[in-house]
Parts: C-alpha cells; sequence; structure tokens
C-alpha cells in the first residue's frame, strides 16, 4: 500500500514547519498545523492561544501520566483539547491526504500502514540561529529557548502517547535539517511518498 498521509514531528527551530508546508506544496496536498488548532477552538470554545499553549504543556508537571489528566470533577481542559484534537486528525486521515505537522499525530495514527512518520532534527547550533534569525533575540539565550521547548515536547508527548519524543523506532525515517538541508529534505520525503 502507498503512503497517503505524512505526519512530521519536529524538534523546535529545526525547519520541520516549513519542510512540512513545503512538501504539501509540492504534492498538491493540504498541510494541517495551525489549521488543527482553528477547529479545536471552533468545536471547544477555547480561545486559540490557550490551545496553542496547552498543546505542548503537561497539565501536571513533567511526570504526568494518563491517570492524572482528570480531575475529581472529569476531564480537564487539556484533556477536552486533547479528545477535540485526536478526533479532528482522525476525521482528517479518514478524508484525505495530507501532511499533519505535530500534535502527536505520528502516534494517533501509529495503527495505519498509509502513514508515513518522519522526525526532523537538527544541532543545537542550527537550531539557535535558525529561530534568532525567525523570531529575532529575547531575554533568553536562543540555547534556553530550545532547550525548554524540547523539555515541554517531551513531557507532553510522554504523557499523551506513553512513548519517547524522537525516538527514531517509532518513526520510518528521520531527518537532520542542519546536516541535509530542508531542499534536500523535502525532496527526498517527496520521493518516498510518490514511490
Amino acid at each position: 500500500m502507498g503512503y497517503k498521509i505524512i505526519t512530521i514531528s519536529r524538534e523546535f527551530g529545526s525547519g520541520g514547519h516549513t519542510v512540512g508546508r513545503r512538501l504539501a506544496e509540492e504534492l498538491g496536498i493540504k498541510c494541517y498545523d495551525r489549521e488543527i488548532i482553528d477547529r479545536v477552538a471552533e468545536e471547544s470554545g477555547f480561545d486559540k492561544d490557550y490551545i496553542k499553549e496547552k498543546g505542548e504543556y503537561v497539565p501536571h508537571g513533567p511526570f504526568g501520566n494518563m491517570m492524572n489528566r482528570w480531575s475529581y470533577y472529569g476531564p480537564t481542559n487539556e484533556e477536552k483539547i486533547w479528545q477535540i484534537q485526536s478526533d479532528i486528525i482522525l476525521d482528517i486521515a479518514d478524508r484525505e491526504s495530507c501532511v499533519i505537522v505535530g500534535r502527536c499525530a505520528d502516534y494517533l495514527l501509529k495503527d495505519r500502514d498509509d502513514v508515513l512518520k518522519v522526525f526532523i532534527h537538527a544541532d543545537m547550533k542550527y537550531r539557535a540561529e535558525r529561530i534568532v534569525r525567525l523570531y529575532g533575540e529575547t531575554n533568553e539565550t536562543p540555547e534556553k529557548r530550545l532547550s525548554d521547548k524540547d523539555k515541554h515536547r517531551k513531557a507532553y508527548y510522554q504523557v499523551y502517547t506513553d512513548m519517547e519524543y524522537g525516538d527514531a523506532r517509532n518513526y520510518q525515517i528521520c531527518l537532520n535539517t542542519g546536516a541535509l538541508g530542508e531542499d534536500y529534505c523535502v525532496e527526498l520525503l517527496k520521493q518516498i511518498f510518490t514511490r
């Protein structure tokens, strides 16, 4: 069976979002990233910024598990957002060929044979230079910003998937944009997807 969907998990600053967008454009399919946040906002009534924040932060600390995502009174806001987001991703995957960036889509679609699961990463120097170029300077060093973001993503992924973020065994292909360049990564993924 050929591939229908590409999921892209990525380290912050590695260019995974850019690779996903460009790949989708070249393949003539949709790319879902911020669009999922928009849909979750529509269906949940929560603010987009709130959803974006809760989409990468663990509700009860880095050592949370499936049980502590529920409060005494029922599902937390984070759990509600996770469920709506999961339903949206599953619905998209059933309806069309596409690229989905982040949102634990690789985990949600792990049992499908038509999904190419990709992890995009790069070394700290490349990512630090890239985020300064794209987002500018802040009071924190770029390395601190990257380290904090990586910790949040790893913890969130662990809590919601019970899998290790960035573990090569969870993907069919891992690409280093710092070593290979975004253009080559896009071309390689395009060839794999259309073979």
